[in-house]
């Protein structure tokens, strides 16, 4: 079979809509998932919000409880991944975590059973800060699980060469050819960042038995299959239903740098409100009541981890 008449279909390329999350106005984000893709499309992801770039005001450290771009909140039964593009991330945690981290490179949250925490603030001033925050699915039977969580530098992320004219790809999550990336989540999934030089053709090959395929543009622009464009700020999705695995990917002259999404959808039923995920309503109602008690979250370190000065000396 010749690789043309292996190409997946195009179903749409939409654009990201401004949104903003935190209900503080002056955050905007591109919000590709969900919206231009549905929930229900998305499976197994459900939010990919991008930030920036913007000019940081100042950095603040491990040390400090200032400075968090976006407050404490709280969240339930969901995978998170923070990558960030440009700048560096920063976090703290109900877990005790507090952390500082440089891109390209990201934290990871596997949510389970609740977690609060704040993010923002790392960048120092005058430095450019971009990045993507992406919501995955949890399958039912582990939203009860102990939350997790990690930082990946950049020097962690496994990099494959895709031609021989420089263009490569950060394996951030599952395979590609013989690089695994280090994000582990209970979905199956692949996530790439794949940057390709200008004027330049690569054919990539959705893994075996992932039903679900995305391309989220971040800068340049190209085309698709030799005749749908993708540029910045736009999400693509492929038909994966005709057995055909490969897409043509045409570089434009400014190159082109964007986003791998595929997966194994769940096709597990949720009830979603904000932050907390949940199997079904009767979940949700009972995470409301432990938010609503002060029991949320229900596993969490012993100190007040929202006070920087109160956790123990590290040894």
């Amino acid at each position: 079979m010749s690789a043309l008449a292996q190409l997946m279909t195009v179903r749409y390329v939409r654009n990201a809509n401004r949104a903003t999350p935190t209900g503080d106005p002056s955050f905007v984000v591109q919000q590709s998932m969900p919206g231009p893709v549905s929930e229900e499309e998305a499976d197994p992801f459900l939010m990919c919000d991008e930030f920036g770039p913007t000019v940081s005001q100042g950095a603040h450290g491990t040390d400090s409880d200032s400075g968090f771009t976006v407050p404490w909140h709280p969240h339930h039964g969901m995978e998170i991944l923070s990558y960030m593009i440009s700048g560096r991330g920063r976090h703290a945690d109900s877990l005790g975590n507090r952390e500082v981290f440089r891109s390209p490179g990201f934290q990871w949250l596997s949510v389970g059973s609740g977690i609060e925490h704040a993010e923002g603030g790392g960048t120092p001033a005058g430095e450019s800060e971009r990045g993507l925050q992406i919501w995955l699915r949890m399958p039912a039977a582990r939203m009860r699980d102990a939350p997790r969580y990690g930082t990946v530098g950049p020097e962690q992320i496994p990099v494959e060469t895709v031609d021989r004219n420089g263009s490569f790809a950060r394996v951030i999550a599952g395979r590609y050819r013989l690089k695994r990336g280090p994000a582990r989540f209970a979905v199956n999934v692949q996530i790439l960042d794949i940057e390709l030089k200008p004027d330049t053709e690569y054919l990539y090959e959705r893994p075996p038995n992932m039903d679900n395929v995305m391309f989220y543009g971040l800068d340049g622009g190209g085309r698709l299959n030799g005749a749908n464009t993708l540029h910045g700020r736009q999400i693509c999705r492929f038909d994966t239903t005709t057995g055909k695995v490969k897409v043509s990917v045409s570089a434009g002259p400014r190159g082109l740098r964007f986003m791998v999404f595929a997966g194994v959808a769940l096709k597990e039923p949720l009830t979603w409100h904000g932050p907390f995920v949940c199997a079904d309503r009767g979940q949700l109602e009972e995470v409301f009541r432990q938010h609503q008690a002060g029991a949320f979250p229900p596993v969490r370190v012993t100190w007040d981890y929202k006070d920087a000065s109160a956790a123990p000396a590290r040894t």
